[in-house]
């Protein structure tokens, strides 16, 4: 890893047929990270294969992602805390354990209410 880099680089971290994720030591790994976040959260991305990706994110207390979208199904699996999921028809509360499926390209904003933990999925159709 080179001075500059916060991480491996994803073609490593990618690398090889198997990855074994170990959610817990990747969140405190996460947490314990000494440069600033951004928009009160830090994420790594667990999983890059093709156009399918799991993303980590932990959040702090008011962490958000502003109004987007992404090209395919999504998956918002809250791992511990709450979150406020809005889309252009509907406002979802998500707690620990609670997972959210969305459709291709729907409008949303994700805002942690609390100290939160997150496992994203994004899945395009193709």
């Amino acid at each position: 890893m080179t001075e500059d880099r916060r991480r491996p680089h994803p073609s490593d971290r990618f690398a090889g047929a198997e990855h074994l994720l170990d959610l817990p030591a990747s969140l405190r790994a996460l947490r314990a990270e000494a440069f600033p976040s951004a928009n009160g959260h830090r994420q790594i991305a667990l999983m890059h294969q093709g156009p399918v990706r799991l993303v980590l994110y932990a959040f702090e207390t008011g962490g958000r992602l502003p109004q987007h979208s992404a090209p395919g199904w999504v998956t918002i699996h809250v791992l511990r805390g709450v979150l406020d999921v809005r889309t252009p028809d509907a406002h979802h509360v998500l707690r620990e354990g609670m997972l959210l499926s969305l459709a291709p390209e729907l409008l949303h904003d994700v805002e942690a209410t609390e100290e939160t933990d997150m496992l994203l999925g994004i899945y395009p159709i193709r």
